[in-house]
């Protein structure tokens, strides 16, 4: 017989009435008919690691992969912001240095000025991380521009434990594993390989 064996999952809690709630609002948006004008965009975000090597690696050859000395010496770290709009299958990523409400709100600002400078207003789906909210922009940006960029986005919040219903986490592990997911020792590297990956999903 074979050996038991656990699995994490995230279980949402019983019987709870505001996990339900948020969970129909976040797939009731998904339900809605693509609108230029008003898009539904999915946010995520994670931080990483910048990795070097202590020795150098030995290339690969027919019949053998490359190798890795199993020591690596910790170079920083960087975090990833991720957006996506599924209804389009467009995707838009930054690195930055830092998990700040600073970086959050000048994400935020690249996403309407560059990203949907035309929209009316932006349904923008995230979890609710502490940084994530629209005090932040108020203490980035002057109050009146900090106004005008909160007045381009409507908030939905995925519930505690619900993560998952949002899409942008599922665009972000694919990131992870098929380009972030070996040893990179510069921030410029991580920028050139995720544009790279951004270039092959979207061809």
């Amino acid at each position: 017989m074979k050996p038991w064996k656990s699995q994490c999952w995230v279980i949402p809690p019983e019987q709870n009435g505001a996990f339900v709630a948020a969970m129909e609002r976040v797939l009731d948006l998904y339900k809605r008919p693509y609108d230029p004008a008003f898009p539904v965009v999915c946010m995520d975000e994670s931080p990483r690691q910048l990795i070097g090597e202590t020795r150098q690696p030995i290339p690969g050859a027919p019949g053998r992969v490359q190798r890795y000395d199993y020591e690596y010496v910790r170079k920083g770290v960087y975090n990833v912001f991720l957006a996506c709009e599924p209804l389009r299958g467009k995707r838009y990523i930054t690195i930055r240095p830092r998990r700040t409400k600073q970086e959050w709100a000048e994400f935020i600002w690249q996403l309407a000025t560059e990203h949907y400078p035309h929209a009316q207003r932006i349904t923008l789906v995230m979890d609710n991380l502490a940084t994530h909210t629209p005090g932040a922009l108020y203490e980035v940006f002057p109050a009146d521009q900090a106004k005008r960029l909160w007045e381009r986005f409507e908030f939905v919040y995925t519930p505690k434990h619900g993560s998952w219903l949002n899409m942008a986490e599922i665009e972000l592990n694919v990131l992870s594993r098929q380009c972030l997911d070996r040893r990179m020792e510069e921030t410029e590297v991580v920028i050139r390989e995720v544009q790279a990956w951004q270039m092959h999903v979207s061809s």
